[in-house]
């Protein structure tokens, strides 16, 4: 990532976190969906959910694919935009690690597309998604580090203590 980037890790709810762009960890319909995704729509308002409509309606009539990201307004959230990513289903038996990787440096390549100066991202694929957190809290640090592309200001937004307590782990930070 350039070398001017800088990355902070907090707890809290990233509805609520002030950036230019937010990661919404999607489900592939783009229309929403529990955790992070249904907390995003319910507080972005109708003009997510319309952006999201007329995406599928043009580019993506078949979904959002994993790993690929694609933005939209942030309608009434704090932000400018909200960069939606669909992270893959944890699988023990085969490794998708790199679809995993995927969408976090495609949302990053999409933030800096947008000019965004900020961008915050939530714990793709740990929830109804089951990737293992501390596994995912590596395979984030080590895409946000080697990206390609980069914004001034990187923010992992956790929702608790043990997810907080992983990615800090990941990033070496206390």
């Amino acid at each position: 990532m350039a070398d001017r980037t800088r990355i902070h890790l907090s707890r809290g709810d990233i509805t609520e976190h002030p950036a230019d762009a937010i990661v919404n960890a999607a489900n592939s319909s783009l229309l929403g969906g529990g955790g992070v995704d249904g907390a995003i729509h319910r507080k972005g308002g109708k003009a997510v959910l319309e952006d999201c409509r007329r995406l599928r309606a043009s580019h993506y009539g078949g979904g959002l694919p994993a790993g690929q990201a694609v933005a939209t307004t942030a309608g009434l959230l704090p932000a400018r935009w909200v960069i939606h990513t669909v992270g893959p289903v944890y699988s023990a038996s085969e490794d998708r690690s790199a679809v995993l990787a995927s969408c976090f440096t495609e949302s990053l390549r999409v933030a800096h597309e947008l000019g965004a100066e900020s961008v915050a991202f939530p714990a793709i694929s740990t929830g109804v998604y089951r990737w293992p957190l501390d596994d995912a809290a590596r395979i984030a640090a080590q895409a946000l580090r080697t990206a390609r592309v980069g914004v001034a200001r990187v923010d992992l937004v956790l929702f608790d203590e043990t997810a907080l307590a992983a990615f800090r782990r990941a990033f070496d930070t206390t």
